[in-house]
């Protein structure tokens, strides 16, 4: 079987961070390994994995990650697994191109032919919410994803959160659904307050509304609202994952694959949480 070659990065503006595996057979294949504001970090990484794992078989995909990950007496966290997602991508796209089938088909094949998406908006200041959101219309889109707030303090006056309120109220009078995504930069007494002045307008999810650090907060505030919650992207492996399935705390998962801010989990490793997440119907 084919040997890894080369492994090599790529930044590219504003923010990604792209990794090429070739093999012997010339063969090649990319991934992503982006973490935003630490990409120097991952490259440091990236220079330690290509160190030990050029002249691995590049069809040893598992045996590959088992070795970075266990082998080192520190283990997960968004820098070590961001740099081999970006290899582990790599490496599953190579033997895609090399068997010439679609990735997925490694993985069981299609499960379905069409997925309902929504579209990222921005929505922090309240005026551009409406002229976004119609143009997301216009697009065929009827579901939106947009930030839950402003800038808001630890402790703030109510009167913080009723912007928010009316930019879901404004989505909503066009006839779409909307996805309020707090980032985690609501803390625990301002996110209770705006969890239930939402609830009545029923938006799609709440995403992080507090940081994935925090899973007592997040439980509590499962327990005082009826509105689906979601997180995923600051979760780093599917045992960061396991707390919150088994405390039910959350309705939807976002593991991230690739995506701008954080690329941490590796395709296989997304369809197993994805299996457990089946045990918890989420």
């Amino acid at each position: 079987m084919p040997k890894i070659k080369t492994i090599e990065y790529f930044r590219v503006l504003p923010r990604w961070l792209f990794v090429k595996v070739c093999d012997e057979q010339g063969e090649h294949g990319w991934g992503e390994a982006t973490l935003e504001g630490h990409t120097q970090a991952v490259e440091g990484c990236l220079d330690a994995l290509r160190q030990r794992f050029v002249g691995y078989e590049a069809d040893d995909i598992e045996h590959l990650w088992q070795t970075a990950y266990r082998l080192g007496f520190y283990r997960g966290g968004p820098v070590l697994m961001s740099a081999l997602a970006g290899i582990d991508i790599a490496l599953w796209d190579l033997k895609a191109r090399r068997l010439h089938v679609p990735l997925y088909q490694l993985f069981g094949g299609k499960v379905r032919h069409k997925v309902k998406v929504y579209a990222w908006i921005g929505g922090d200041r309240p005026r551009d919410v409406e002229a976004a959101a119609k143009e997301r219309h216009a697009q065929g889109f009827r579901a939106i994803k947009m930030n839950a707030t402003e800038d808001v303090d630890w402790l703030d006056s109510p009167n913080a959160l009723e912007a928010s309120v009316e930019r879901l109220k404004t989505v909503k009078a066009l006839g779409m659904d909307a996805g309020l995504d707090f980032h985690g930069r609501v803390h625990k007494p301002m996110s209770k307050q705006l969890t239930k002045a939402l609830e009545p307008y029923h938006p799609l999810f709440i995403e992080e509304p507090l940081l994935s650090e925090h899973p007592e907060g997040i439980k509590q505030l499962s327990l005082l609202t009826t509105i689906p919650i979601a997180l995923g992207e600051r979760l780093y492996s599917r045992w960061d994952v396991k707390r919150f399935l088994h405390d039910t705390s959350v309705d939807i998962l976002q593991p991230d694959a690739s995506i701008e801010d954080v690329a941490c989990f590796t395709i296989d490793v997304i369809t197993i949480v994805a299996d457990l997440a089946l045990w918890w119907y989420i």
